[in-house]
């Protein structure tokens, strides 16, 4: 079996609320956008992840210090602008869009489901932010003994010396870390 046609590449997080708020110019989301034109090249399945909640915020509990203040807030509910994914990686026809209630894209998701019928072993990740959905995706993952690839230059974070120790000494313990360019020549 073709390696590629076990393989699929994860967009998570790259959703209104979240990528707005690490938007310099048009040019931040330009290795996100060339991640899924390689992937989309190579037939490879994109999946797009978010982070959404239910009317009423039934799923953040008081007890979790990430999301428990969104009940407050308000907005980031499946149908609010915030959770839509960003314009600039807009999912094709038949593209999967998995609602994650946590930080993992594994998280209450269905995200395992879709894999699994797919086939897949091997998980290219790219998203907002590297020390958030990167992370806690590439241990989860490596967990469920997925092979993986982080997309350095495809991941954001607020603090870019937390993602550069990220992408540097953390992930190459469990993922191959390469820029977009290097995987999709990979592709060819």
């Amino acid at each position: 079996m073709n390696h590629q046609s076990q393989t699929a590449l994860l967009v998570m997080d790259v959703q209104n609320g979240i990528a707005g708020r690490y938007m310099k110019d048009e040019t931040t989301l330009q290795p996100f956008q060339r991640a899924v034109a390689a992937a989309r090249k190579a037939e490879i399945p994109v999946i797009f992840v978010r982070v959404a909640f239910s009317e009423g915020y039934p799923e953040a509990g008081p007890r979790n210090k990430m999301f428990s203040h969104l009940a407050q807030a308000g907005g980031m509910t499946v149908a609010d602008a915030s959770t839509q994914i960003h314009e600039s990686v807009k999912p094709q026809s038949g593209e999967p869009v998995v609602t994650k209630y946590r930080v993992s894209a594994f998280a209450g998701s269905n995200l395992e489901v879709i894999l699994r019928a797919k086939g897949v072993t091997h998980l290219v990740l790219c998203g907002i932010a590297t020390s958030g959905v990167v992370l806690s995706t590439v241990r989860e993952a490596a967990d469920k003994d997925y092979a993986l690839t982080v997309l350095k230059d495809a991941c954001l974070d607020g603090d870019p010396e937390v993602h550069q120790v990220l992408v540097e000494k953390v992930f190459p313990r469990q993922a191959d870390v390469m820029t977009v360019d290097e995987w999709a020549h990979t592709l060819v």
